[in-house]
């Protein structure tokens, strides 16, 4: 399995392009592009979300909630900036965070039935 170090690498790049591409004033072209924007909001933070447990796999899911819903109103507040050209919709940071949350709660119960697949099987 990879390293917690290279999960924190790999968050960190996923961080970084998902900062970029919601800030640049246009952004190029995606193939789920067609899905929505909603779908790309909780696609990219469901993904920072498991590269985070991933990478902190000690840590509660509470910071990480925590962090990745305040990087997500961050995105929000900059992207009101006029010379952005974008736009800011707090339904988008709460795309972001419902996506945080439902990967943590996915992750807590594939984490516990794993763990007790091997206590059975032990």
């Amino acid at each position: 399995m990879f390293s917690e170090k290279s999960m924190r690498a790999l968050f960190v790049l996923a961080a970084v392009f998902a900062v970029v591409m919601a800030l640049l004033p246009k952004p190029p072209g995606l193939p789920i592009d067609s899905l929505g924007d909603k779908f790309e909001h909780m696609l990219a933070f469901g993904v920072l979300a498991v590269l985070a447990r991933l990478g902190w796999r000690a840590a509660p899911s509470s910071p990480i909630l925590e962090r990745l819903s305040f990087l997500g109103a961050l995105i929000e507040v900059f992207q009101s900036i006029p010379a952005l050209q974008r736009d800011c919709d707090p339904k988008d940071w709460i795309a972001d965070t419902l996506a945080v949350a439902l990967v943590l709660v996915a992750l807590r119960g594939w984490e516990h039935a794993r763990g007790a697949n091997k206590h059975d099987a032990g």
